[in-house]
């Protein structure tokens, strides 16, 4: 058995780092595992391609700006694509992330649908079924047709003159259309649900997987006296908050800032590890922390904390509630669509979004729990969120499509 998968990114990024996971697993196992990638350093590994140049990118997101069509375009780094896939003939063609400007995903949809080659779509944003929108938020126009889009240049990708919502759908929808030889892989129930309100992949054949991370060797109960000793911190209770990009609304460090200033009389200091923004009138019990790439040490940081804060408006998995529970911490946060649907209910807790004063009950609350569980969130979660869980699910995908 041959599988290719195909992402924006490989070994970096949440998805980044699920390809890699299976591609070695699937290496281990003495299957023939191919990648293809478009953006990032050029990775010089055995049967692992880097299908499109950086400049090209740029070139086809000042396309994207000036036309309005975001998914389409790439000729030639989609020619290269599927030329691997030709010279490559796999059994299996495994679908992640296809925006970043690195193909024309219609072309590629039609191509694969044309040759009949066995297809799995892993579905980590909505985009594929609103045709555009990484988070559709309010917005239901995805269910019927875009048009007149109220997430352009928010969710949706950029663009200075035109709306193309409209027509994109359509185009999506046309690419999916007889489009048999598909399974879609969504990593939630939510997300799941979502698909099955999509007019052109509600009938699809739709399987459940969800993201699995390391527990066996980096999201674990780790020591974290070196980070006490580094921030100061003796006997205060902690928050964590961790975020790709405070500064984005989307991932409501607004909240973050408030429930900072409810907590300024209490022994509490929260951490925000990937704070990107200006440190001068921060509250003065928020200890900010850039982002960090060492996977150890962002595991000792939620072995320290006593509780992790979730503030996000939407989100389609979240690993920070699976690496947080693998870690031996609970999760507190806002209704978020997938998070309170894939977190370990009686180890966290999820309140409306936006409301501030069920969110600070919350974390009093759970502020002192920690302690009384023992082990036993670590236990439960390194076996729900293993990556080894995830890749048996996959394998048994792939192995039922080639039979």
């Amino acid at each position: 058995m041959k599988v290719m998968q195909v992402n924006v990114v490989y070994k970096k990024g949440s998805t980044g780092k699920i390809v890699y996971d299976l591609h070695q697993q699937l290496i281990n196992d003495c299957y023939e595992s191919v990648v293809c990638y478009g953006r990032g350093e050029d990775i010089q590994e055995e049967s692992v391609y880097k299908t499109a140049p950086e400049f090209v990118m740029k070139m086809q997101s000042l396309r994207s700006r000036i036309t309005g069509y975001a998914y389409s375009g790439c000729k030639i780094s989609t020619r290269k694509l599927i030329n691997i896939i030709e010279t490559e003939n796999p059994n299996i063609v495994h679908l992640h992330c296809l925006n970043g400007y690195f193909v024309n995903i219609y072309k590629l949809l039609e191509f694969l649908k044309w040759k009949n080659i066995k297809t799995v779509l892993t579905l980590h944003a909505e985009f594929m079924y609103t045709a555009g929108c990484g988070y559709s938020l309010e917005c239901e126009k995805w269910k019927t047709g875009c048009g007149i889009c109220p997430e352009l240049n928010r969710e949706r990708a950029k663009t200075w003159i035109f709306d193309r919502s409209a027509e994109e759908w359509s185009m999506m929808s046309k690419a999916f259309n007889g489009f048999n030889n598909l399974i879609i892989v969504p990593v939630s129930e939510w997300v799941g649900n979502r698909v099955k309100q999509s007019p052109f992949l509600k009938d699809k054949n739709i399987s459940v997987i969800t993201n699995g991370i390391d527990t066996i060797n980096t999201f674990m109960p780790t020591s974290y006296f070196e980070l006490k000793k580094k921030h100061g911190i003796k006997d205060e209770k902690v928050i964590l908050h961790i975020t790709p990009n405070f500064l984005n609304p989307l991932k409501g460090g607004q909240y973050v800032l408030m429930i900072a200033e409810k907590f300024k009389t209490d022994n509490v200091k929260i951490i925000i590890v990937g704070f990107n923004g200006p440190t001068d009138n921060l509250p003065k019990n928020i200890i900010p922390v850039k982002h960090t790439h060492n996977q150890i040490e962002l595991a000792a940081y939620y072995s320290m904390a006593d509780l992790t804060l979730l503030t996000s408006k939407r989100e389609t998995f979240s690993m920070v509630c699976a690496e947080s529970l693998s870690c031996g911490t609970p999760i507190v946060g806002f209704e978020a669509g997938a998070p309170e649907t894939i977190s370990i209910k009686k180890y966290s807790e999820f309140v409306t979004y936006g409301n501030l004063n069920a969110l600070e009950n919350a974390l009093k609350k759970w502020l002192y729990l920690k302690e009384e569980f023992g082990n036993s969130i670590y236990l439960e979660a390194s076996e729900i969120y293993s990556k080894e869980l995830m890749y048996q699910k996959y394998k048994e995908l792939y192995e039922g499509l080639i039979k």
